[in-house]
């Protein structure tokens, strides 16, 4: 258990970040006051510094700057008691390539008016699929975070917190998302191959593994009761607008309980 007023230390990407959910305290990170990381803290009584960034890759996380701002990692000192990680999945373009893929084909409707061969075109600017170097650099690059942390602050206890899954049994194609039956279990496949990049990253540093991936399985787009965002054109808080394909409030909250459950045992 961590000591209530230990400094915790929040790294990652969107997922971490919580973008489009109310209240954001740092607009150009996307950062909400109701993140996973602010949610713990608060759980827990810890002092917080989040530094999670909307677009973040694990570069931005080691060694890279990002919009101006140092390397997240640079907050890690040697009185951090407990860190987060939650990135690699820009390493693979992942919500990228579901946020495209979704827009293209959203697009090619009403371009058929034109033709197939018009649809066709704009349909087909999306590589779905990654091969297997791309998942083993975002381990290794996962594992390298680990061990900069363990540098910084050996005594910290570190989570890896993996990517709530955006599809999943009751996701239907081109109705719950704007892909059709062949690429839908591509987007699929990804998330998998992050999952297991986290794994991997978990067994090779001990660091505990947050397997988010397996605990949204029955609440992805198109569940009853969702823990991420869909797909839509509408800007965030314009009409019932999101942050397409990011964790919605109870993702969070659902994350959150995963690390304090953790934490707590």
């Amino acid at each position: 258990m961590i000591p209530p007023g230990s400094r915790y230390v929040a790294l990652g990407s969107s997922f971490a970040a919580g973008p489009g959910i109310d209240p954001i305290v740092h607009r150009p990170a996307g950062r909400s006051a109701r993140n996973y990381a602010h949610l713990v803290a608060a759980e827990l009584g810890l002092e917080l510094t989040d530094v999670t960034y909307s677009g973040a890759t694990t570069a931005h996380l080691l060694d890279t700057p990002q919009d101006g701002v140092p390397p997240q990692i640079d907050a890690v000192g040697p009185d951090t008691a407990l860190v987060t990680i939650t990135a690699g999945g820009n390493d693979l373009e992942y919500v990228g390539t579901f946020v495209r893929g979704s827009m293209l084909n959203t697009l090619a409707k009403p371009a058929t008016l034109f033709g197939r061969r018009v649809a066709n075109r704009i349909r087909a600017r999306v590589s779905y699929l990654k091969d297997d170097a791309a998942y083993q650099a975002a381990a290794e690059s996962l594992i390298a975070v680990v061990e900069n942390v363990r540098e910084r602050s050996p005594g910290a206890r570190i989570l890896l917190v993996d990517y709530l899954p955006l599809v999943g049994p009751s996701t239907r194609p081109r109705l719950d998302v704007p892909l059709n039956e062949e690429q839908l279990p591509s987007i699929a496949i990804m998330a998998d191959g992050l999952a297991a990049a986290f794994a991997q990253a978990a067994a090779a540093t001990g660091a505990d593994l947050i397997a988010a991936s397996a605990a949204g399985r029955d609440h992805a787009i198109g569940s009853a009761e969702p823990w991420t965002t869909s797909f839509g054109l509408r800007p965030p808080g314009v009409l019932g607008g999101v942050v397409p394909y990011h964790p919605n409030a109870a993702g969070m909250r659902a994350v959150a309980d995963l690390i304090v459950a953790r934490l707590r045992a």
